[in-house]
């Protein structure tokens, strides 16, 4: 299967969640680059994010240029929120498990 890429300069990107999860806004985002992001790993997301950042803080785009780049941006950002928050919801999700076995540890209800 052949990987897709987003160019992040003046041109394409996407996000996690898809168009029926999430009330749709005017975009120049297509629904090919939405589907791209959301199949994005947390680093990919995070890097083509810094690489949208440094376009934008470069300067030298045109209003519609910055637009777009502020669209992948926000469309990449809310990716990586997205995967940070499941990886924390399983973290939390173990240590609760943990303190309730440490609870029961060395007694007699958990040989029962």
């Amino acid at each position: 299967m052949a990987e897709e890429t987003i160019e992040v300069t003046a041109t394409e990107t996407t996000g996690e969640s898809t168009a029926a999860e999430q009330p749709q806004i005017a975009s120049s985002l297509t629904q090919q680059e939405r589907d791209i992001i959301a199949n994005m790993p947390y680093e990919e997301a995070r890097d083509k994010l810094m690489q949208a950042v440094r376009a934008l803080e470069n300067g030298g785009l045109s209003l519609d240029e910055s637009m777009r780049q502020w669209e992948i941006g926000e469309a990449l950002a809310q990716r990586a929120q997205s995967l940070l928050n499941t990886v924390r919801a399983k973290l939390d999700a173990a240590q609760a498990q943990q303190a309730q076995t440490a609870a029961t540890a060395g007694t007699q209800s958990n040989l029962q």
